[in-house]
């Protein structure tokens, strides 16, 4: 069975090299749907509670949420850290207040502070799709992922490998000495 949560995120990015409308610097709503799969977890009646796959999942995915997504070779790259620098947002603003966790993988980095993910590909319905999944798969197992980006929709399904020990009192992963971060319940 599957439990689903959605995330609506507001960006801006551009096609570099693109011949086209979407070359230009431009935004756009998006919204994310996750779907993860496992057995019905016995004592609370679920797979996953969707407030925590919601919690998971945007602890990365507010990197994206009102940030510019840019390939790393994109010329405009230097320009926007540049006026960023003499803006004195380079490295945060007291109005920047919803910072997500940076990370760095083999397809993107991100610079929370300063509202920027630099990618290694152009950042596609599917490129998100794709670096969503890596950034999230060791921490739920994510069935289907679907984005939705103006007209432009991708899903993707994934195999599921095996279960994650959740707490039989909240439903959520144990960590890996067996306890809840939530409740604090111990696996005997």
């Amino acid at each position: 069975m599957r439990s689903i949560t959605t995330f609506h995120l507001q960006y801006a990015h551009r096609f570099y090299g693109f011949k086209g409308e979407a070359q230009y610097l431009h935004g756009h709503t998006g919204t994310m749907t996750i779907e993860v799969e496992d057995s019905i977890n016995t004592g609370v009646n679920m797979v996953f509670p969707c407030n925590e796959i919601k919690k998971t999942a945007w602890s990365v995915l507010k990197n994206f949420d009102h940030a510019l997504i840019l390939r790393k070779d994109d010329p405009l790259l230097p320009a926007i850290l540049d006026v960023y620098d003499k803006q004195g947002i380079k490295n945060g603003a007291l109005q920047n207040t919803m910072i997500g966790t940076a990370f760095k993988t083999e397809l993107a980095e991100a610079f929370p502070k300063c509202r920027l993910v630099v990618t290694k590909e152009t950042m596609t319905v599917e490129g998100m799709i794709k670096l969503t999944y890596d950034l999230l798969k060791d921490k739920l197992n994510i069935a289907k992922i679907t984005f939705v980006s103006g007209d432009n929709t991708a899903s993707e399904e994934f195999e599921i490998c095996d279960t994650v020990d959740r707490c039989p009192c909240c439903g959520i992963a144990l960590d890996e000495n067996g306890i809840c971060p939530k409740c604090g319940y111990r696996k005997k």
